[in-house]
């Protein structure tokens, strides 16, 4: 019985001392402190994919958030651009409790002619 818990107990020294060493390798590497990597917080990421669709067999369309701002990108053609730059975010603005919708410049259509 003492001889397994003898060989229970090498092992458990062995194992923590490759994990030991492992942190303090990943800390020389990196050249900061051993314990700085237990510590640490977690950076928010500043880059994100918000949405994407597909426009035909070639090209996308994207929506990426950088630094709480939205870039519209289409990719995938002969050339990738960056349609529209700089939206704040995808939320309807409340002013004073009430949602403003967004609007557009650009007249509705009409269907039908008119006949003269």
């Amino acid at each position: 019985m003492l001889d397994i818990l003898y060989y229970l107990a090498i092992f458990a020294f062995v194992a923590a001392s490759i994990v030991v060493g492992g942190l303090l390798w990943r800390s020389y590497a990196e050249g900061v402190s051993p314990t700085a990597g237990l510590f640490r917080a977690r950076q928010e990421p500043r880059l994100d994919v918000v949405a994407q669709t597909n426009l035909d067999g070639r090209r996308r369309l994207v929506l990426i958030r950088r630094d709480d701002t939205e870039h519209l990108i289409m990719t995938g053609g002969p050339v990738d651009v960056v349609i529209e730059t700089g939206i704040k975010d995808g939320k309807p603005v409340v002013s004073s409790g009430v949602v403003v919708e967004p609007t557009f410049s650009r007249p509705a259509r009409t269907a039908g002619k008119t006949e003269a």
